[in-house]
């Protein structure tokens, strides 16, 4: 992949990072929810030395991916506006910002997961292939919930801005059942945007 490739992203996603960075609801939750954003940009341009080449598709749900966890660590999921908001419209009991989270969190990595099968030719067979990125995606969510356990017995008063359960018992089952409807819309309904974008790229 070109560097240039990453001037769209970076120019969407500095200016926010840097918003965010205004006086944060907590700087350690901030910490936390944005540590996959210096990950991920720094996985970025060691595959742009690399000469690694992301579609414009997955870019572009990279970038949103960052987005929405920037603005999780910059108020906590459980005080987003924009879930608050919902709440207000539909009548919900709790900011469900962080099931929109968790949906990304299956949707992006399916993109990536399948877009590296495919170009590196390493699963031939769709079916197979497919079967495969969801059960990434899920293993993604499993170690994430575990990373979220471990914050609850370093510290209880961070775990409850990081997890966000909110009160509900079932939000750990909740947030995988959310990452498997992004796995599946990734690798059934948007699966066709995303080949013909690898095709332009290649």
């Amino acid at each position: 992949m070109k560097r240039s490739g990453l001037l769209p992203l970076l120019a969407c996603v500095l200016p926010v990072l840097a918003w965010s960075m205004w006086r944060p609801y907590d700087w350690l939750t901030w910490g936390m929810e944005t540590a996959p954003v210096f990950i991920g940009l720094a996985g970025l341009f060691i595959a742009a030395r690399k000469g690694w080449s992301f579609s414009s598709f997955a870019l572009t749900c990279i970038a949103l991916h960052m987005i929405l966890l920037i603005v999780g660590g910059h108020y906590t999921y459980a005080r987003v506006p924009l879930g608050e908001w919902a709440e207000d419209w539909f009548g919900f009991q709790r900011n469900h910002y962080d099931r929109l989270g968790h949906f990304a969190q299956g949707f992006v990595p399916a993109v990536l997961f399948r877009e590296v099968m495919i170009r590196n030719r390493v699963i031939a067979r769709r079916g197979w292939r497919e079967f495969l990125t969801v059960c990434f995606c899920m293993a993604v969510s499993a170690v994430y919930e575990l990373l979220e356990w471990c914050a609850a017995l370093v510290s209880a008063q961070a775990s409850e801005a990081f997890l966000g359960t909110q009160g509900d018992p079932w939000d750990t089952q909740e947030d995988m059942f959310t990452c498997l409807i992004g796995s599946l819309v990734a690798v059934v309904l948007t699966r066709f945007f995303q080949d013909r974008s690898i095709r332009k790229r290649s």
